[in-house]
């Protein structure tokens, strides 16, 4: 009796399962960082179950790639924002300058993106039906002053709030900034009426806070709530959050501000995340509020090369008021969420251990990135030789447009390889791997050829003499022989190597300075590439450098500690 009973209750069990009756519980870990990697600033808006998100660029080319997710954990780039030459360039610009802090809106059918072209037309808006694109030129903003731009659309209202100038522009101390807000006619995409000030300072302008910035306005139950980052983008960064009954304000900042920040814990903490801020809400699958914001992940005191990542946390309301992390002091780098994971087809892994390789035969992954503009002219791609870049006169540390093609360095642990056709015709012309922080530090490995001897050379930038001191050098057999460059990242090193024959690697220097290209080091706001560059040095040159792939395998080992887990 008691064996069929219990066969009875599963059949029971398994037909209420069937008809939808009995809900399974669904979990998915969220694996920080979401974007690992350079990609800073996010944006992030909710359209029905999609969800899409930006990130700054600054001078590379396409600007502001645009993520999809169904989930918040796996994200498929779907195209970028600033795709097409016309729309902007950024020739003659410093790497850590061109767009600051894209942020990413929906009205009616449109998707909207409000934007800094920073030394140049300032703040801008394009706009798209498809958030894939194509995204129509800039308009440019000429009344708003100031940086961080992002809208917010209220029951029959638009608002376009921003970082500006101190009142009167008298800065009561340095960083001493506001946040402002204008009408904004969504159709004619223009402002309307007059400016207004919504926060002076910060959260307590006797305290002096600085660089009050990435503001954004959601409206829950009646308040609106004004949010933005204070403190500067680096290890003093926060989050801080006021609120009112009128999107025009007066704001009151919340007493137990800020609701996220990572400083002032302890420096010895294992596998630290720091400088967490620039966020913004999204409501998850699950109906719950989660913060989309940039973090860093060091491997020694302030040194990271990763640049500026996205993560995500849990949000809490606790007396009508947003608090992102809730119950931990430290950004977890996992979070478990109780909602159905949704892979991406066809998507490059973007959180965790991974590895992939692109070849060229299909064209140019949207996730590479060109300095400052893409000069169609100056490359080819075929299945035989993949990318074939003719060596132009211009250098990367230049602010022009080299033969370069780079992806982001996305852990601290890892290696890139590529496999490299070329011949040399003079010791000017060079072509290989680069670890890139900035036009003034980078290591690169390359063939070229010395006395007319072949042979394999690493250098190191010098931003003194802003020329390259040669590191290490060895004769290669044969001028026409195909090699393969290496690059490996541990941490606060890097060691390079190649090869004249498949996986038979040869070490050329390791031990090599890794702070030398790090964000601390080089100042600015990006993180380092691996960058498939060649160049004549200053001279014109018929030569011609084919990369055949590119290929990337990251192993943090966070990931398989327990304290991941």
């Amino acid at each position: 009796m008691i064996r069929t009973g219990s066969r009875v209750l599963i059949l029971i069990f398994g037909y209420l399962l069937l008809s939808g009756t009995v809900a399974i519980a669904q979990q998915t870990t969220l694996v920080n960082p979401i974007l690992t990697g350079f990609y800073p600033d996010p944006s992030v808006v909710q359209v029905g179950t999609d969800y899409y998100l930006v990130n700054s660029t600054f001078s590379y080319f396409p600007g502001i790639p645009i993520f999809h997710s169904k989930d918040l954990k796996n994200w498929k780039q779907i195209g970028n924002v600033i795709s097409r030459t016309t729309q902007m360039n950024f020739l003659g610009d410093r790497i850590t300058r061109g767009l600051f802090a894209p942020a990413i809106a929906y009205y009616k059918g449109t998707y909207y993106l409000t934007c800094t072209l920073i030394d140049h037309k300032g703040n801008f808006v394009v706009t798209a039906k498809n958030p894939a694109g194509p995204w129509s030129d800039p308009l440019w903003l000429p009344q708003v002053r100031g940086i961080d731009p992002s809208l917010f659309f209220d029951d029959n209202k638009a608002y376009i709030l921003y970082n500006s100038d101190p009142p009167g522009f008298k800065p009561l101390y340095p960083g001493h900034r506001t946040i402002r807000i204008y009408e904004f006619d969504p159709i004619g995409l223009k402002v309307v009426g007059e400016e207004t000030t919504l926060v002076n300072g910060g959260v307590d302008i006797t305290k002096k806070p600085v660089w009050i910035e990435g503001p954004h306005i959601m409206k829950v139950n009646n308040w609106y709530y004004l949010y933005a980052a204070e403190g500067g983008t680096s290890v003093n960064h926060s989050e801080v959050v006021f609120r009112s009954h009128s999107a025009l304000g007066p704001y009151v900042p919340y007493a137990e501000n800020p609701i996220l920040t990572q400083r002032n814990l302890p420096a010895d903490r294992k596998y630290p995340i720091t400088s967490a801020g620039h966020a913004q809400f999204v409501q998850g699958p699950d109906g719950k509020t989660y913060a989309i914001f940039l973090a860093v992940r060091l491997y020694q005191d302030d040194f990271y090369n990763t640049g500026r990542e996205t993560f995500i946390a849990p949000v809490e309301w606790r007396n009508e008021w947003p608090v992102i992390n809730p119950h931990n002091a430290v950004v977890k780098y996992s979070y478990h969420a109780p909602y159905k994971e949704v892979k991406q087809k066809k998507a490059l892994p973007q959180s965790g251990n991974f590895r992939y390789t692109l070849s060229f035969e299909n064209g140019i992954d949207p996730s590479l990135l060109f300095l400052r503009t893409c000069d169609s002219l100056s490359f080819t791609i075929s299945k035989k030789d993949g990318l074939t870049f003719n060596l132009k006169p211009e250098t990367c540390m230049g602010t022009g447009s080299p033969s370069f093609l780079g992806k982001r360095q996305q852990h601290l642990n890892c290696n890139t390889t590529t496999a490299l056709s070329f011949t040399a015709a003079g010791d000017n012309e060079k072509a290989g791997l680069t670890v890139f922080q900035d036009e003034l530090h980078f290591y690169f490995i390359c063939k070229s050829v010395e006395k007319d001897r072949p042979v394999v050379q690493l250098y190191k930038s010098n931003p003194e003499t802003k020329k390259m001191d040669l590191l290490a050098q060895t004769l290669l057999t044969r001028a026409s022989e195909k090699l393969w460059l290496q690059i490996n990242a541990e941490g606060q090193t890097y060691s390079f190597r190649f090869a004249t024959k498949p996986n038979e690697w040869k070490l050329l220097k390791d031990n090599v300075d890794a702070k030398f290209v790090s964000t601390h080091e080089a100042g600015g706001f990006t993180g380092c590439l691996f960058g498939l560059y060649a160049t004549s040095s200053g001279v014109g040159s018929a030569s011609k450098a084919s990369f055949k792939w590119l290929s990337y395998d990251g192993h943090d080992p966070v990931y398989n500690d327990k304290l991941f887990k």
